[in-house]
């Protein structure tokens, strides 16, 4: 049954509110009865939640902004403003004339006040850091509280098939952005070295899956290193002894390369620049007792020699396996696989003149030598199963560490605190050692890699260290705050602390000195004693005749 109701009206009426409200009685439309029967066909739903929208209805609208074209324009500048006297084309007489207006007090006020507007315009393209640290070297943190700790950040393996050993790390000079590694097989006669791989590689500390350039030398490099004005440039020593020069910009193949009969006869087992006017010139060393130095853009020979040998009737030659050159007016040290340290100067007028004192470092090999860079006259030496600290006017170490275990490889000096240095061990132990807080043990000790770790480099600021394996894995580790920023009265702390330990070696050296002279005298007043003396022969004879006279023998022989 279909129930309609019909509702007429007139269109002008339509959509009026309703005003008024008419009574009238109540009109039963329909009925609508239960069935019980139906009600076992459905299940009752209870509770029972009803979904009510209770807001109005809206409509979304989009809106396009105003389309605003841009126009790329430039801008001429024309030199101008002279003065009528002067000829701006004359190189001279502008000259002259700009000399006479800086000298003026006005000018220099005026360029004063022109710098604060241009400084606020150039800011206002300036995006703000929100964690920029305004304060930050105004007052130092004390981390003694702190434990130290290193985290590795990343490894970078040896892409090539053959295990070979890291040999030499170099850091990127502009903030350590890329890591240069030298990889070779140092064991004489190798089965490994037929067919190895002669690559070495440099690699973007972001990506350490893949090298981002490939060195291929005509020799494996045992060391390697970066120009620190140029870092396009790198320098290699090889391990037949020739000296290679790299430039990234070029390709992978070396840009120079040194003559076989004009380079060392033995690997070189350290290379370093120069500081000075010219940013190409190098000094090698090599177990053939040689230092070399050369100008890398021409490798044909090298700029000046020098046979490091003992001052002694045999002159026995000394083997460099480390090198320091960063001391002031030429003077260098060399580390030799004796274990004795050179220290020599390039100011010398004869070869006899550019080698000064030698003496004992080392039972073996001195495989690290660097001078501190806050304090350049003490230095750190590492060889057999110890650890040393020198100063360069003592022939003694006036610090130095328990024997070890294992035999320790490699150090390096912290750019950012003079009393911090890192050490490597053939263990696989990388040891930090901060000397401000601890002398005779590392601060930190950290089990890197199941094999030796041969070589450590720590970046210049301080809190990166790349450590290379055997295995030919380098590892890149991040020092804590603690090891990396300088302390509170640190630097007149440690200065202190040497200074202290230089003056009681020197008075241990001037105590054995006046021991051993004091024996000698003694040596000397007893053999003068002994001349004094009657001789033998009369002794003897004096003897023989008080025994005849206790015996008497003799008297009975001359009656007779």
């Amino acid at each position: 049954m279909d129930i309609t109701t019909v509702y007429q009206k007139e269109r002008h009426e339509f959509g009026r509110p309703v005003n008024t409200f008419t009574m009238s009685d109540i009109v039963v439309l329909d009925e609508f009865l239960p069935e019980p029967e139906k009600k076992g066909d459905h299940i009752e739903r209870n509770p029972s939640v009803m979904d009510v929208q209770a807001i109005p209805m809206m409509s979304e609208t989009f809106v396009n902004t105003e389309t605003v074209m841009y126009k790329p324009q430039g801008m001429l500048h024309v030199e101008g403003g002279w003065p009528k006297e002067v000829d701006a084309t004359e190189k001279e007489q502008t000259q002259r004339y700009r000399k006479k207006v800086e000298k003026d007090e006005d000018y220099l006020k005026q360029v004063k006040n022109l710098t604060y507007a241009v400084e606020g315009d150039i800011k206002q393209n300036y995006s703000i850091d929100i964690y920029q640290e305004y304060f930050s070297g105004e007052t130092a943190t004390d981390y003694s509280s702190t434990p130290p700790s290193a985290k590795t950040l990343a490894v970078f393996r040896d892409p090539s098939e053959t295990k070979r050993s890291v040999c030499s790390i170099s850091w990127h000079p502009d903030m350590g952005r890329k890591l240069a590694v030298a990889f070779a097989i140092m064991q004489f006669q190798d089965e490994r070295q037929k067919g190895g791989s002669m690559d070495s590689f440099i690699w973007d500390v972001n990506n350490p899956n893949t090298p981002e350039v490939t060195l291929t030398p005509p020799s494996p490099l045992c060391c390697l290193e970066y120009n620190p004005k140029d870092p396009h440039l790198l320098v290699g020593g090889s391990y037949n002894g020739l000296i290679s020069c790299f430039d990234t910009r070029i390709g992978y193949t070396p840009k120079e390369v040194s003559i076989i009969e004009k380079s060392h006869r033995d690997p070189v087992y350290k290379i370093a620049w120069l500081a000075g006017k010219t940013p190409f010139e190098a000094v090698s060393t090599s177990t053939d007792a040689q230092v070399l130095w050369w100008d890398v853009r021409k490798l044909a020979e090298p700029i000046e020699s020098l046979w490091v040998e003992e001052k002694t009737e045999e002159k026995m030659r000394i083997g460099g396996t480390a090198l320091e050159y960063t001391g002031a007016g030429g003077k260098f040290m060399i580390g030799s696989e004796q274990g004795k340290i050179a220290a020599c100067s390039r100011k010398g007028k004869t070869p006899a003149d550019k080698i000064g004192n030698i003496w004992e470092a080392h039972c073996g090999p001195v495989y690290a030598l660097q001078r501190n860079p806050w304090f350049p006259k003490f230095y750190l030496t590492v060889g057999d199963w110890s650890v040393k600290v020198w100063n360069e006017e003592l022939r003694t170490p006036i610090m130095a560490s328990k024997f070890f275990k294992s035999y320790v490889l490699d150090a390096g000096w912290s750019p950012t605190r003079p009393g911090v240095f890192v050490t490597t061990k053939m263990d696989g132990t990388l040891d930090v050692w901060d000397i401000f807080y601890k002398q005779h043990d590392p601060t930190l000790s950290l089990q890197v890699d199941a094999d030796g770790l041969k070589c450590v480099r720590v970046q210049d600021q301080g809190a990166l260290v790349a450590t290379g394996s055997v295995d030919g894995s380098v590892y890149m580790l991040e020092l804590s705050e603690g090891l990396s920023t300088i302390q509170n009265n640190e630097k007149p702390a440690v200065m202190n602390m040497l200074e202290r330990e230089s003056k009681r070696e020197k008075n241990l050296e001037a105590r054995a000195k006046e021991l051993r002279a004091k024996e000698k005298r003694a040596a000397e007043m007893a053999s003068g004693g002994a001349e004094e003396k009657e001789p033998w022969e009369e002794s003897v004879k004096a003897i023989e005749e008080k025994f005849w006279e206790t015996v008497g023998g003799r008297e009975s022989g001359d009656g007779s």
